[in-house]
């Protein structure tokens, strides 16, 4: 109760910047979900915001993440909206957990170089935890973009690492905002499952 009473108290003292940049990001997920593509202006308008915002409090990594989100968003859109040769969407897509093994050890060792990089040559604030998920979060906002199901189950974990981190900076309404995408995260990957599984379905019939 004291944490969600300090949250709140700093909710209120937060600047506008910053709970527009909430709202955005709220938006982004809940269109996202419903894989709407629309959900790529809504990020590109949230991350704009926190670029400046963690740039200021030398969150050096975020911030360049956010600038990433920047150019992701516009990508976004652009994979998103394009169709095949039928005239059709991206569908869903699921990696196998061999590869997943290999991805998630290549983006590791990434992560421990980068961190030490910016731990001993720059003046970032909690550096490993920093890289970890800034380079994590890179490769899988890649993942939302190619609608790789399993993108959903990464941001669950990189999303719950960053919440520690914001709050150490004083980014309450952000904490929060990370505390809600923990929730939503689930939801998005049993409605994303379940659409997988229907097109899957759908297409098999197709294919025989």
């Amino acid at each position: 109760m004291e944490f969600f009473s300090s949250a709140i108290d700093g909710l209120i003292a937060s600047s506008p910047w910053e709970l527009l940049a909430v709202a955005l990001a709220v938006a982004y997920l809940l269109l996202a979900m419903k894989q709407s593509q629309w959900c790529w202006p809504a990020a590109f308008g949230s991350t704009t915001i926190y670029t400046v915002l963690f740039w200021d409090s030398a969150l050096l990594m975020e911030s360049a993440l956010n600038a990433y989100y920047l150019l992701m968003a516009i990508y976004g859109w652009w994979a998103w909206h394009k169709k095949d040769d039928a005239g059709l969407s991206t569908p869903i897509q699921s990696w196998s957990w061999k590869k997943h093994v290999k991805v998630i050890g290549i983006l590791s060792i990434i992560s421990a170089v980068g961190g030490y990089i910016m731990a001993n040559y720059t003046h970032a604030d909690f550096a490993y935890l920093d890289t970890v998920t800034t380079v994590f979060a890179v490769f899988t906002t890649w993942m939302v973009t190619q609608k790789i199901l399993e993108n959903w189950i990464y941001w669950l974990v990189i999303d719950a690492a960053s919440i520690y981190l914001y709050l150490a900076k004083g980014f309450n309404p952000t904490a929060l905002l990370f505390m809600f995408y923990c929730v939503m995260v689930v939801f998005g990957y049993v409605k994303w499952r379940a659409q997988y599984i229907a097109t899957t379905q759908t297409l098999a019939p197709q294919r025989a």
